[in-house]
């Protein structure tokens, strides 16, 4: 900005007892430090990020009546404010100078109010000082450079709602709920998720749009639940339009992309095909770029001889044993491994997506297996080694297992050290998850790595082994490190999420609430939630799962009169004991509601099967 050059006192103070007492009034902030928000404002109950000398250090300022520090470690960071009622700050003044800017304010903290008095040097100590709202009478700002700590202030989640920062989902295929050691995984490393849940907030009751992995898809895309969601199982060759998004699908990537963001899709898509299926093309439906494979049984090879790039066949060096005609195989010569070309597309639109918000949709494939290897030569874990596990006394197929993981953990350690580097970490948020529940396709052994943790069942289940999966919130600066969230949510959540942070509007008819309240650690009391969350399946005879309260899990099979089987999840997380008998009333709020919950679908009709009951 160009304006009238003042003068200003600019102070080093070490926080040594957090901020305390800050008053009401506005705040307004001055960002010196980095281009992208030199000289940027916080106007009154707005809040803005300011970053930090290096990014992967950074410090969050909230405007109204609180101010929150977050995350600053070590280095300093700039901030220039004034206006704010009157406060107290313990703390320790290291040195101070004087500086000229560029910015008139309409009026400051006057500086003799702030500065004790000091040496020549400009050295002195302090126990505490004052920051009062005052008129202005000399073109002064009050600076702070402060090496803080940890401060959490409750403040309200539109104080705290950033402008449009950047959004990644990064969702592994088929990674259970105990595969990461930050949910109890003991055998399989995954150092870099380990720390990112260290750094951010950790779900613990996260659901899975379906059991399967297209209807799964199709819940986050769309932000309707299973029962009406447009894609409701794998449909693959026998009805390819039925496993395709349609015209009239508003998905999260054409909410956020009408919104002003550049957004990409690296990996699987499942939603959508060339030929009869074409209505379901990624950039049908909000993606400005596509990388990777459409249909799901293409994607069980690691090594194909082709992806897609947009709409165009791109071709591979790997050799392929072709199975059917949609890309599935295994193969023969494995040169590329399908998630290192990922990895790289991914990393690559980050660093370039510098000039507008983005969103990234990074859907992996591994530790899916290529179940037609495992039919073919009983080991459907192929990967380019066994890394760590290189000298373990296991099978090959444990081997690969724990090996896709540990590679896995490794993409996303890369990533968030990309953001770090970028300077961009403090303005993105990453989530991390998979699609549903661990797979038993690779012929590895589930006893040794028990990827399900406490919970009963496997991908396939309606038990919450199959539908409940990790999830991991990092937004340095935003999201609270270290702490773990007990908020129920699933994937039809984040429509509603995104469209918040990017400041538009969901699309109606969505069966989506909106978590930015648990994101910026909110009191339990703003956060809204769901009264039930559904899912459906569909192979081997119908059945329902609904959980209703966040507590009681009921679950229809055999008809659609059926008695349900109610099991509490508060005291029985493996889902082992029946107590429909002793909760009557409940299980049949359950029933009645799995009767109404879904809409028909002529692709999806339910075929119950009295052998399932």
């Amino acid at each position: 900005m160009s304006g009238e050059r003042i003068w200003n006192s600019i102070m080093l103070v070490e926080i040594t007892s957090g901020l305390q007492g800050i008053g009401s009034g506005d705040f307004n902030v001055f960002d010196k430090d980095r281009d992208r928000n030199k000289w940027g404002t916080i106007p009154s109950c707005r809040a803005r990020y300011i970053r930090a000398p290096r990014p992967e250090y950074d410090s969050y300022f909230c405007a109204g009546p609180k101010i929150l520090v977050r995350g600053l470690k070590r280095d300093p960071c700039r901030i220039l404010c004034h206006q704010q009622q009157q406060g107290n700050i313990q703390g320790k003044l290291i040195n101070s100078r004087e500086v000229t800017y560029d910015q008139q304010p309409e009026s400051v903290i006057k500086q003799d109010e702030i500065l004790p008095k000091r040496s020549k040097e400009g050295i002195t100590e302090m126990t505490s000082f004052q920051l009062r709202k005052i008129p202005m009478t000399k073109y002064f700002f009050a600076a702070l450079i402060c090496i803080a700590t940890f401060v959490a202030l409750p403040v309200s989640a539109e104080e705290q709602r950033p402008d449009r920062p950047n959004l990644i989902w990064i969702m592994a295929d088929d990674l259970g709920y105990g595969d990461l050691g930050c949910y109890g995984q003991t055998v399989i490393s995954t150092p870099h998720l380990d720390r990112m849940a260290e750094e951010g907030l950790r779900f613990t009751q996260f659901y899975a749009g379906a059991t399967v992995c297209a209807p799964s898809r199709s819940v986050l895309m769309t932000g309707q639940h299973h029962g009406r969601t447009r894609v409701r199982g794998n449909a693959g060759e026998r009805n390819p339009l039925a496993q395709a998004l349609r015209p009239d699908d508003v998905t999260v990537a054409k909410v956020l992309q009408q919104s002003g963001y550049r957004t990409a899709l690296v990996g699987k898509w499942g939603l959508g095909d060339v030929g009869a299926a074409e209505s379901g093309l990624p950039r049908k439906h909000g993606f400005d770029e596509f990388f990777g494979y459409l249909n799901q049984r293409h994607a069980h090879n690691h090594f194909p001889d082709f992806l897609w790039r947009n709409e165009e066949r791109m071709a591979l060096p790997n050799v392929v044993i072709p199975v059917g005609g949609d890309g599935a195989g295994y193969a023969t010569k494995a040169v590329q491994f399908a998630d290192d070309l990922f990895a790289d597309e991914a990393v690559k639109f980050v660093t370039n997506s510098k000039t507008q918000p983005f969103f990234l949709y990074w859907s992996m494939v591994i530790p899916h297996a290529n179940n037609e290897r495992t039919r073919e030569l009983k080991n459907g874990a192929h990967v380019p080694d066994f890394g760590p596990y290189v000298d373990k006394d296991w099978p090959d197929p444990d081997k690969g297992q724990a090996a896709m993981i540990s590679r896995l953990d490794g993409y996303v350690g890369r990533m968030l050290a990309t953001l770090r580097d970028q300077g961009m970490a403090e303005n993105t948020l990453v989530i991390f998850t998979s699609d549903n529940g661990p797979h038993n396709e690779s012929n590895h052994n589930l006893a040794r790595f028990n990827p399900s943790g406490p919970l009963t069942g496997i991908k396939r289940s309606l038990t919450d082994g199959g539908i409940r999966v990790p999830m991991i919130a990092w937004w340095p600066g935003r999201v609270l490190t270290g702490t773990e969230a007990s908020h129920v949510a699933y994937f039809g959540d984040w429509i509603a999420t995104a469209a918040e942070l990017a400041g538009a509007k969901a699309p109606d008819g969505c069966d989506s609430i909106s978590f930015v309240p648990t994101l910026l650690g909110q009191r339990k009391e703003t956060q809204p939630r769901h009264e039930f969350l559904y899912w459906e399946f569909h192979e081997g005879g119908f059945k329902q799962a609904a959980l209703y309260q966040g507590r009681w899990k009921g679950i229809r099979s055999g008809a659609s009169d059926a008695l349900v089987a109610l099991y509490d999840q508060q005291t029985d997380i493996t889902e082992q004991t029946n107590v429909a008998a002793k909760h009557p009333d409940i299980a049949s709020k359950i029933g009645d509601y799995l009767q109404s919950a879904r809409l028909d679908s002529p692709d999806w009709q339910p075929k119950w099967s009295r052998g399932n009951k």
